[in-house]
């Protein structure tokens, strides 16, 4: 098998050291065993992803010393496979149309939690005559699409991740999940679980704060009839502030230390051997 792995930033801001960390674990994974490493840009989001940003990911990367295989993939241009897999789906049964606001379900005082927060009440699951002329999200019915999975192969699904090895899959703690948003034609469960299995990714690296999504991942491949890749789940890069390095918490950016006149490659190869800034360290989701 030829090791096939990506790298698949947002560009919706900065890259930063966590960024930096990531695709160098993805790369140098696929280099040490001669194979295929990719370039993804998850812009799917089209009302903070930014042109500029993605010139800019370019330019970090470049400046770290890495180089991807092939053609950049933009998830922009992908959106027939999203909506193809959002056909299937809704053909077996399992899809059905959300009208509610996130503060109608933050208001919903019956919601119980799952691994990424409140779970979604079911509201709408059911409507006998939805108004589609209205905004709306579509989301998978969890009770349908475990029957549906489950018979076709394993009575349970898992997957296999290099540092918790064989892992039960268990979706339903995560409820009835987007899979195409209200401003967004798809979901990131469903358009990351489609592009992997497109582009022959052989084994997904990345954070440990994805190892939860694995689980929807891992049903989508069984309703799909996807290929399911080997995962390694990386440590995180925190900041000294002792808060796991985000864009959002306004992390150090790539791009600062490059125009600043740091070695790149230099430093990719101090995060290779461990050797964090001061004040930086290495936690886990």
């Amino acid at each position: 098998m030829v090791v096939h792995t990506r790298f698949a930033p947002s560009p919706t801001g900065r890259l930063h050291l966590g960024h930096a960390f990531s695709a160098l674990q993805a790369h140098d994974f696929a280099r040490s065993r001669g194979g295929r490493f990719s370039l993804r840009i998850e812009d799917i989001d089209g009302t903070r992803s930014r042109p500029e940003h993605v010139d800019a990911i370019f330019r970090d990367l470049e400046w770290l010393g890495l180089r991807w295989d092939g053609e950049v993939a933009f998830q922009s241009r992908r959106l027939d496979r999203y909506q193809a897999a959002l056909d299937q789906l809704r053909a077996m049964g399992l899809l059905y149309p959300c009208f509610c606001t996130r503060a109608d379900i933050a208001a919903s005082l019956s919601a119980p939690h799952g691994p990424e927060g409140g779970l979604y009440p079911g509201t709408c699951r059911g409507l006998a005559t939805p108004n589609l002329s209205r905004p709306h999200s579509w989301r998978l019915d969890m009770a349908k699409a475990l029957t549906f999975a489950r018979p076709q192969g394993e009575s349970d699904l898992h997957w296999h991740d290099h540092s918790a090895g064989w892992v039960r899959a268990d979706p339903a703690s995560h409820g009835d999940v987007v899979l195409a948003r209200k401003d967004a034609p798809a979901s990131y469960h469903l358009a990351v679980t489609v592009d992997d299995a497109a582009q022959g990714i052989s084994h997904v690296v990345r954070g440990k704060d994805l190892f939860e999504a694995t689980h929807v991942h891992r049903l989508l491949q069984a309703l799909l009839g996807l290929p399911v890749p080997e995962y390694r789940h990386h440590d995180l890069l925190a900041g000294p502030d002792g808060q796991r390095l985000a864009k959002r918490h306004g992390a150090p950016t790539l791009e600062a230390m490059r125009l600043a006149g740091e070695d790149g490659p230099a430093l990719a190869d101090r995060l290779r051997r461990g050797l964090l800034p001061v004040g930086f360290t290495a936690a886990q989701a």
